[in-house]
């Protein structure tokens, strides 16, 4: 089943079985998460983060991202997974009741393509009256992505489990963006 919709255009409300847009190199398609997704997520999103901070060992806290999904994530947040070619490439974790964004996972070979900006207007699509998110200080290319989208220094912070410097942003809704 092929669907094409124009992802800026939708209205807040419950996701598409489907929606694909044609990106640089090749569709890509956002769907809802499901339980049988698990696997990949994480898999996705320890590759994710080994490889923007190669020195620490991801492969050992697999066991506690896996708890934090189940037991923090998937009961509260909408997941969005994005997809090309049948493999995972990116997801999306908002909880529109407290407007957190979570995460914004997009594989290292896409990084630069449209993937992230599709997932964070997902996100916005989601949550129309705002974001809020925590972004490590040391993470400059997440940091200009936000404010490149409408986010704002909002004050600073701690990771409540590494005890890491981090960002407040947020992003409200205006008349103007999506």
């Amino acid at each position: 089943m092929k669907c094409e919709l124009f992802i800026f255009a939708m209205p807040p409300g419950d996701l598409p079985t489907c929606m694909s847009f044609d990106s640089m190199s090749s569709p890509v398609s956002l769907r809802p998460y499901t339980p049988a997704d698990e696997d990949a997520a994480i898999e996705l999103w320890r590759r994710t983060w080994q490889q923007h901070y190669p020195h620490l060992d991801f492969a050992a806290r697999v066991p506690w991202w896996r708890a934090r999904w189940r037991n923090e994530l998937v009961p509260v947040a909408r997941i969005v997974l994005a997809e090309s070619g049948g493999a995972l490439i990116g997801f999306v974790t908002v909880d529109p009741k407290t407007m957190y964004l979570d995460q914004i996972v997009v594989a290292p070979e896409q990084w630069g393509s449209a993937v992230a900006l599709t997932l964070l207007t997902e996100a916005k699509r989601l949550s129309p009256k705002g974001l809020d998110l925590l972004v490590n200080k040391d993470n400059a290319r997440a940091i200009r992505f936000y404010q490149k989208h409408g986010f704002v220094y909002a004050g600073e912070d701690k990771n409540p489990v590494s005890g890491i410097a981090v960002n407040r942003m947020a992003w409200r809704a205006t008349s103007a963006s999506p």
